[in-house]
């Protein structure tokens, strides 16, 4: 039987973003003393100020700068994991945003996947906090990341993705597996069930959730003009 939770809702803040609860399903990752289940993805601070995940991963399609890791973890109140790069931005100026982001208290960094070995070596000897590698395929070098130091997997494979889990999951039964799960309870518990630890889900953007209050604010006053 499990344990009774209590809940406690406050007026102003019973509309926030709640992830599935299939999520909780997954073992989690212990880091620094937090056991971490869902990630929730996105650069919104809006977004990460109303949710109750666990975690945020940062990262966005633009050059990772300092000003905005920075508004990132100070408005959230949740641990932070941030996009250095490794795609277009890469080299010494990938190492000096990751020593940055952990001077600026982000728990960790996430670099793209085409990031080289050698350049994660140099964030390994130079910063402290766990390194999350985004992985896309099973065919990638995995030995060659993990060797070079990479923390945490980061398997973002749409809808492959819960192959590639299973996949890397059997060459490296306890090695640290982020994933995204996808649309679906089904598709989330699939993605555990192939061995991921945690699990990265997409929000809702501020834009579609305004539009459906937008939505029942004027199913409202429709109606009470048809009432009149």
């Amino acid at each position: 039987m499990g344990k009774y939770v209590p809940e406690i809702k406050g007026i102003l803040r019973r509309h926030m973003i709640h992830l599935p609860d299939v999520i909780r399903e997954a073992s989690g990752i212990r880091i620094f003393g937090k056991r971490l289940k869902s990630f929730i993805f996105s650069t919104d601070v809006a977004v990460i100020k109303n949710t109750n995940a666990d975690a945020v991963i940062a990262v966005y399609p633009f050059t990772p700068q300092p000003l905005i890791t920075e508004a990132i973890v100070m408005s959230a109140d949740i641990p932070v994991f941030c996009g250095v790069g490794g795609g277009i931005t890469t080299g010494k100026r990938i190492v000096n945003l990751a020593l940055d982001a952990e001077f600026k208290g982000a728990m960790g960094v996430v670099v793209n996947s085409p990031t080289p070995n050698e350049v994660i070596t140099q964030m390994r000897d130079t910063i402290d906090i766990p390194i999350i590698v985004s992985i896309v395929s099973e065919h990638e070098n995995i030995a060659g990341r993990i060797e070079a130091g990479a923390t945490i997997l980061n398997i973002s494979g749409a809808k492959r993705t819960a192959h590639i889990v299973r996949k890397i999951r059997e060459r490296y039964p306890n090695f640290p597996i982020i994933a995204t799960g996808g649309p679906t309870e089904e598709s989330i518990r699939q993605t555990i069930e192939a061995g991921a630890n945690a699990i990265t889900f997409t929000p809702p953007t501020a834009a579609d959730i305004l539009s459906e209050i937008m939505i029942g604010y004027r199913e409202k006053y429709a109606k009470e003009q048809t009432n009149e």
